[in-house]
């Protein structure tokens, strides 16, 4: 054993301190738990299972997929801009403008889904920002998901670079909430898009800029039973129907029109499987 003198022992005592103030450096250096050695240290000292499990919820401004989304695709034989699908099938597609009260949202998505229905929601960017769990949501729900623009403004009306920016946005907030820019696109302020907007829209992923042949007018407040006859004076086969999240004449309408068009034998479909 070796000899300790009072001099070796003052040098293990001079050796010591240097090691806590070395670990104080990198602490102070370092974002304190999550430094490489308090990692280290973690994995000796906690148990698998607790390493292993998240210990902070995340963001609900960034929720991670469970599932991947589906992503746009073409179809061939359809035009650049769809307004309906075939006619000779007894489907049609009830698509929705997405912005507004989201327990309006919560609340029609249920009627549908007790109707075995299933609807195409074209999603405004800043409602999604401000309500970023309702993107999981209807996916969820087992319907289509898409581009309605960043702020839904009159995107025909835009410069080519503010235009482009408008869709864009609202494609990368859809990419960061469902991992895909959503299957759809549809212009804001316009049932159709210029030139200029189709083609920028083809240049963010979307092969087909989606409209409509049926337009409910339910953004007008006409009342419940105006939203229905609307829409059922004009729906047949492969129609593309244009409503919106946001009106409570929606909210009251929507059940007596998926009875209707039960009793008719035409059923609510996605535009994806519309368009299958």
């Amino acid at each position: 054993m070796a000899r300790v003198t009072t001099t070796n022992r003052r040098d293990a005592l001079r050796a010591g301190a240097g090691l806590v103030a070395g670990g104080a450096l990198a602490a102070g250096c370092g974002t304190g738990p999550t430094t490489a050695a308090a990692k280290s240290t973690a994995a000796r000292t906690t148990p698998e299972s607790a390493v292993n499990s998240p210990q902070t919820p995340k963001s609900p401004s960034s929720p991670s997929p469970t599932r991947p989304a589906p992503a746009p695709r073409a179809y061939p034989g359809q035009p650049a801009q769809i307004t309906h699908g075939p006619r000779t099938r007894p489907r049609v597609a009830l698509t929705f403008h997405g912005q507004g009260d989201p327990a309006i949202a919560h609340t029609l998505l249920d009627t549908a889904e007790r109707h075995g229905a299933h609807l195409t929601v074209l999603a405004v960017g800043t409602w999604l920002d401000e309500h970023p769990d309702i993107a999981r949501r209807i996916l969820d729900g087992g319907h289509d998901l898409g581009n309605h623009t960043q702020r839904h403004i009159s995107v025909n009306d835009l410069a080519e670079a503010d235009a482009r920016k408008e869709i864009t946005d609202c494609a990368d907030r859809l990419r960061r909430l469902t991992g895909s820019i959503g299957t759809w696109f549809r212009p804001s302020r316009a049932p159709t898009a210029s030139a200029l907007i189709a083609a920028l829209a083809r240049r963010a992923g979307y092969p087909h800029v989606l409209s409509y042949d049926v337009d409910s007018l339910d953004y007008t407040r006409p009342g419940a039973a105006a939203v229905t006859r609307k829409v059922l004076s004009e729906v047949r086969e492969g129609s593309v129907v244009s409503l919106h999240f946001g009106y409570e004449d929606t909210v009251a309408a929507l059940p007596g029109l998926l009875t209707e068009l039960d009793r008719r034998k035409l059923r609510a479909v996605t535009t994806t499987e519309l368009l299958s």
